[in-house]
């Protein structure tokens, strides 16, 4: 196993941990990364909200639970991130209830600005975007896929407005966010599911 990313999971924690850090930065006005603006401290107090409001209310399917329970590989998934972002506090709660149904899915998060040189292994587009997700063998340590940092229809949604608009403005974000709620989740279950499905041939039969 890469030594970066191993050492990176052995100071990882778990997602109540995660969830018990928002909650405390929340409280406290603070947020994680290196730029502690006002603006990410609030940011970080909106999706701790979000947050518990998707752990409470987020739902899966009973088709795509069993398709996600068929999936029988040991992985752990890193899930690099930060407090103050907005596409983390509505996909990594998904993330967690997947993780929840499959006892062979074991979700780790770590902050990104502590950890630059994992994260530089995972660019996207040269940028250090998060959350960012990294499905990793437990038995042979080698990264199967990464996931991340949008849903796919997310992902063609913002890519279309930059070619024509050369990058993203206040009231577009605010339109993501709109995109996410009406959304609840099922893109990115429908992401993963297809990830899981490339890594074993029997998924879905």
């Amino acid at each position: 196993m890469n030594t970066i990313i191993k050492s990176s999971i052995e100071k990882s924690m778990s997602y109540e941990a995660y969830r018990a850090l928002m909650m405390q930065l929340a409280n406290e006005g603070r947020t994680t990364g290196d730029e502690k603006s006002v603006a990410r401290i609030d940011f970080t107090k909106l999706n701790d909200r979000r947050m518990k409001r998707w752990d409470k209310t987020l739902k899966i399917s009973e088709k795509s639970k069993k398709q996600l329970l068929d999936f029988s590989t040991n992985v752990t998934w890193l899930v690099i991130t930060e407090s103050w972002c907005g596409d983390a506090a509505h996909i990594i709660p998904v993330l967690n209830k997947i993780a929840e149904l499959n006892p062979k899915i074991s979700m780790r998060l770590i902050i990104r600005d502590e950890n630059p040189e994992l994260m530089d292994l995972f660019l996207t587009d040269g940028n250090r975007a998060v959350p960012k997700l990294i499905m990793i063998d437990d038995e042979t340590g080698v990264v199967l896929d990464t996931y991340g940092p949008r849903p796919s229809e997310a992902t063609g949604y913002v890519n279309r407005f930059k070619a024509a608009n050369g990058a993203l403005t206040p009231q577009f974000k605010e339109d993501l966010q709109h995109w996410y709620n009406n959304d609840r989740g099922l893109t990115a279950v429908e992401d993963v599911t297809e990830m899981l499905r490339k890594f074993q041939p029997s998924f879905y039969q």
